[in-house]
């Protein structure tokens, strides 16, 4: 496993890291609680040492596995986590007052620890954010006071879907350590202007959805199902399907390479722009946990991949219905 700073965090993290909203029950079919703490396990015995989780992840149901974990090891394992907005509104919506006054940040914070078992947050964010916020209300001293208490160590948010440029304010005005941002083969607007801000203002890349919600493993066909209530009936709903499909067949010829290799490449896509601290791919089996963390080692894509990668730039939404 490789490791990067985390901006100026000082945090040395593996750039494959652990996305733990799928190991919460939450949104997810077949999570098995047993077999989400055996890949928990496996990830740290391969290198992997940060984890990113929320308070929302099965109302502290993902904290509270991860902190068994963590407790258990004797590694040195960073966890982030998230606060909601105090109204509930997704993505961002309403003053930075209703969204994040300091008290519920406070709240939160401390409800995390109880549910992690930890005396401190490694990374604590936001998990909306709006760049109106910048100047608004009274969320940084919440954060300030968490950080002179100890109760965390870095705070960071999570940008909303699709809106990579909503938090270049708060980037420059230095009051933020980390972002977190979807960051793809499809999705690739972060490259214009959000991570050459985070290089020049030194601030930490958490890239998540790095597969796309499954789009980018090759395992997508106009013939795929999901269960009832997974919320890739949404996502993948109409058409979708078939357009993802014939992208990633032709993304594997013009790559020359077998559709199995699809979802390594696209990981090392990630990991080849400097920017990227680290990625946060769901991983709840040992299969996929061995794959993911061997890949650290493989390094980044030729000039030549990238290339053809950058040309399955992919403007879409599916979080939007048609």
């Amino acid at each position: 496993m490789k490791y990067r700073k985390l901006g100026k965090t000082g945090l040395d993290v593996s750039e494959v890291g652990y996305g733990a909203w799928g190991i919460s029950n939450f949104m997810w079919i077949g999570a098995n609680d047993e077999d989400s703490l055996k890949a928990l396990h496996k990830s740290i015995d391969l290198g992997l040492n940060f984890i990113d989780t929320a308070l929302g992840y099965g109302e502290g149901h993902s904290e509270r596995l991860i902190g068994q974990v963590v407790r258990e090891r004797s590694e040195t394992v960073y966890v982030a986590s998230k606060i909601p907005p105090k109204n509930m509104i997704w993505p961002s919506g309403g003053s930075a007052e209703e969204a994040f006054p300091s008290d519920h940040i406070i709240q939160c914070t401390e409800q995390s620890l109880k549910n992690l078992g930890l005396e401190t947050i490694d990374v604590q964010q936001f998990h909306v954010w709006s760049d109106e916020w910048v100047n608004q209300g009274d969320w940084l001293d919440g954060v300030c006071k968490l950080k002179e208490q100890g109760k965390i160590k870095n705070f960071g948010v999570s940008i909303n879907d699709h809106q990579p440029e909503n938090a270049i304010k708060l980037i420059e005005s230095g009051l933020v350590d980390t972002i977190q941002v979807i960051f793809n083969v499809f999705e690739q607007k972060p490259l214009e202007k959000l991570f050459p801000a985070c290089e020049k203002h030194n601030v930490g890349v958490i890239v998540r959805v790095p597969l796309d919600e499954g789009g980018l493993t090759g395992k997508i066909t106009p013939q795929s199902t999901f269960a009832e209530d997974d919320f890739r009936n949404n996502y993948f709903q109409g058409d979708r399907k078939r357009q993802v499909f014939e992208k990633v067949q032709n993304m594997a010829a013009d790559l020359n390479i077998p559709i199995e290799d699809i979802p390594q490449i696209a990981l090392r896509f990630i990991l080849s722009q400097s920017a990227v601290s680290t990625m946060i791919p769901g991983m709840r089996s040992l299969r996929n946990v061995e794959k993911n963390c061997a890949l650290s080692e493989l390094g980044p894509l030729s000039s030549e991949q990238l290339d053809i990668l950058k040309k399955y730039r992919w403007d879409k939404n599916f979080w939007q219905a048609d």
